[in-house]
């Protein structure tokens, strides 16, 4: 493949500006098509904070891609100048006790067989270091200092920044409707409007509007809404590590898991469970059930923030694969085409990684993750570790 081939790559959220980032530095001529603005209100990229941990039960793999995306997160920092990844911890707990086989043993067991240096919660740790939380409830866990919490939104707005900076073309305006293609290869791509552009190569990293501009893969990735719902408290201080870090409280038979109050004193509290299922376009509120839910938890674990007022809420759509990987692939039909998405809620962490692989894939070298992530057909879940319980009602699995 000639070193300066044009690449289009539809959508500018992580997956599609790490791409456009790396494929530039590669020496391609590369542009970006988003409908915008950047960050778009939309995109599952586009909030105030994103998990960032190494913790995958006892799956290797993906452990082994949060190690290397840590270390990216630290270039970043460097980079900006300014710190919009904070390592501030991932405190996980349990109300059982830890045991072989649980995402919370199996993580604890592989990390530290690694050689990091967890910090396993014994009796009376929770209140003493964590004083917000119910230590009557949670009664094991541990805590991994090397993860923490990434600004999503200013880390979007710094990449894009970042791509214009570097000569990468970015389109705003641009709704995709549909890709051009002359035979079996892919040209480019056809706006809304009828706005044409066309390339060599087409990256589709549109998210939860994907299986809508390829159909063919509708049946394997689908938009999931997630509740998220943000709180105020008078005194954001006290709830800001290390007395307060990023956390997960029973995720496997709960989901929930929050974040620490950032420069503006928000805390974030969300549920990372079986979801619903809903149209790509679908508005983006709670419902009753979820905000009720979200205040059971919060008075049976965190009751110092149960009686506080929702501040805001809004519903969060994930694009779900049908096991939980990542899909970045050729299409093996099309000539031209990769698509690099599928985050299934738990992609972001990656972002300094995520470039790389799938600027792989289009230049067809093989790395760690290709088969994991590749183009496939449905089959057998490979992924170790399940969201709420394992049970969905799509028989798909993936992680937090």
């Amino acid at each position: 493949m000639a070193p300066d081939s044009s690449v289009l790559v539809i959508g500018a959220g992580i997956f599609g500006l790490t791409a456009a980032l790396e494929l530039h530095q590669r020496g391609h001529q590369v542009t970006v098509a988003d409908p915008g603005p950047v960050p778009h209100p939309l995109s599952a990229s586009n909030d105030v904070s994103r998990m960032v941990r190494m913790d995958y039960g006892g799956d290797g793999l993906y452990s082994s891609l949060g190690t290397d995306a840590i270390d990216g997160w630290h270039r970043w920092n460097a980079r900006w100048g300014r710190d919009l990844y904070h390592e501030d911890g991932f405190l996980l707990m349990t109300s059982v006790p830890m045991a072989a086989g649980s995402f919370e043993q199996d993580s604890y067991s592989l990390l530290t067989d690694r050689g990091f240096p967890l910090e396993k919660l014994s009796s009376g740790d929770l209140h003493r270091r964590y004083p917000h939380w119910n230590s009557d409830h949670y009664i094991d866990g541990y805590f991994n200092p090397r993860a923490g919490w990434a600004e999503a939104g200013e880390i979007i707005a710094s990449l894009v920044q970042d791509a214009a900076n570097a000569g990468v073309s970015i389109v705003t305006g641009f709704s995709a409707a549909c890709l051009l293609q002359e035979g079996n290869r892919v040209s480019g791509a056809v706006a809304s409007d009828g706005t044409e552009l066309r390339a060599e190569w087409v990256v589709v990293s549109a998210g939860v509007w994907t299986p809508i501009l390829l159909p063919d893969l509708a049946n394997r990735m689908w938009p999931v809404g997630q509740p998220i719902f943000y709180f105020k408290p008078d005194d954001p201080g006290a709830y800001r590590a290390p007395s307060f870090p990023p956390w997960g409280a029973d995720i496997p038979r709960s989901g929930w898991y929050g974040f620490p109050a950032n420069d503006e004193g928000v805390i974030k509290v969300a549920n990372h469970g079986p979801g619903r299922r809903v149209h790509a376009d679908a508005e983006r509120v709670t419902v009753p059930e979820q905000e009720s839910h979200c205040r059971d938890f919060l008075a049976q674990s965190l009751p110092s923030l149960a009686s506080l007022p929702f501040l805001g809420t809004k519903m969060c759509l994930y694009c779900d694969t049908w096991d939980g990987d990542f899909w970045i692939g050729r299409d093996p039909e099309r000539q031209g085409l990769v698509v690099s998405t599928g985050g299934s809620g738990h992609a972001f962490k990656f972002g300094p990684i995520l470039g790389g692989l799938t600027a792989d894939v289009l230049e067809g070298t093989e790395n760690l993750y290709s088969e994991r992530f590749a183009w496939r057909s449905l089959g057998e879940i490979k992924s170790e570790d399940i969201r709420y319980n394992g049970e969905r009602s799509d028989g798909g699995q993936d992680l937090f």
